[in-house]
C-alpha cells in the first residue's frame, strides 16, 4: 500500500469518527479530545527528550490539568499553579544555568501549547446553540483539512520555490498559497452545508487568513521540533499520518485565533 492510499485508508474513518464526536459534543467530544491531548502531550514529551532539552514531565502534566480547567479543580489550586507557573518562567529566563532554565521551558512547552489548542478547540464547540457550535467547529476542520489537501497536491503540482528549506524541505510558497483555496472551499462547504449558518459570508475572509497563516506556522513548528529531535513523524500511533502531533499541530495554532474571532462576532 503506497503512502496516499495508507492515508486516505486510515484518515477517512478517522475523520468520520471525529466529525461524529464533534456532532455529539458535551461529555463525548471532551473526553475524547482530552484523550488526544494526553497522546499528544507525551508524544511531544518524547521529542523533547530526543532533542536533549527534556522537561519535567510530570510538571508537564500538571500545566495540562490547568489549561484544562476541570470542574473538580478548585479555584485556589488553578491559581497557585498559575502563578507557580509564571514564577518558574520568569526564573527560567533570568537563570545563568542554561541547562535549568532550557528544561524549564520545555516544561512549559510540553503541557502548555498542545492544551491551549485542544481546549481552544472546545471552546468553539461550545459557542452559541450546540448546532451553532457543531458547524462553527466543522468550519475550523474543514478551513485545516481543505488548506493542507490544496497546499499538498497544489505544492506536488506546481511547487517550485521553498518555504522553509532548512525546516521544512517539501513545502513550497506555490502550495502555501493554493492553501488559502482549500481553506476558502472548507469555509464554503460548512456555511452551505448548515441549513443556518451563525455567521455570515463575509467572515469567511478573515477566517481563512487567520488559518492559512498560523496553520502552516504550526505544521513548521512541529517539523522544527521533529527535526532537531531527529524524528520524522512525533509517534507511530497513526498509519500514514505519524502521531497526533503530526495531524493536529495546525489545528493547535489556529484554534485560539478562531475562538477568539468567533467569539467576537458572536
Amino acid at each position: 500500500m503506497n503512502e496516499l492510499a495508507k492515508r486516505v485508508f486510515v484518515g477517512v474513518p478517522a475523520a468520520a469518527f471525529f466529525i461524529w464526536m464533534i456532532w455529539l459534543g458535551g461529555g463525548a467530544f471532551q473526553i475524547t479530545i482530552f484523550a488526544i491531548l494526553l497522546i499528544t502531550v507525551w508524544e511531544v514529551h518524547r521529542m523533547m527528550q530526543k532533542t536533549g532539552f527534556s522537561d519535567f514531565f510530570p510538571i508537564s502534566l500538571i500545566f495540562v490539568l490547568l489549561v484544562w480547567n476541570p470542574d473538580f479543580m478548585p479555584q485556589w489550586l488553578n491559581l497557585s499553579i498559575a502563578a507557580a507557573a509564571a514564577l518558574l518562567t520568569v526564573i527560567a529566563v533570568i537563570s545563568k544555568h542554561s541547562e535549568t532554565s532550557v528544561r524549564w521551558l520545555s516544561t512549559l512547552f510540553t503541557g502548555v501549547y498542545p492544551a491551549l489548542g485542544f481546549v481552544m478547540l472546545i471552546n468553539i464547540r461550545e459557542l452559541g446553540s450546540s448546532i451553532e457550535g457543531f458547524w462553527l467547529t466543522m468550519s475550523l476542520m474543514l478551513m485545516i483539512w481543505g488548506n493542507d489537501v490544496f497546499a499538498y497536491f497544489g505544492g506536488k503540482s506546481f511547487g517550485k520555490h521553498k518555504l522553509a528549506p532548512n525546516i521544512s524541505p517539501k513545502k513550497t510558497w506555490e502550495g502555501f498559497g493554493f492553501g488559502f483555496l482549500g481553506a476558502a472551499v472548507g469555509f464554503l462547504i460548512a456555511f452551505y452545508a448548515a441549513a443556518s449558518y451563525p455567521l455570515e459570508l463575509w467572515t469567511l475572509v478573515p477566517a481563512v487568513l487567520i488559518v492559512s497563516i498560523a496553520g502552516p506556522l504550526g505544521d513548521i513548528s512541529a517539523s522544527r521540533i521533529k527535526r532537531i529531535a531527529d524524528v520524522k513523524d512525533s509517534s507511530s500511533i497513526l498509519p500514514g499520518h505519524g502521531g497526533f502531533f503530526d495531524r493536529f499541530d495546525s489545528m493547535i495554532l489556529s484554534a485560539p485565533f478562531i475562538f477568539f474571532y468567533f467569539y467576537a462576532l458572536l
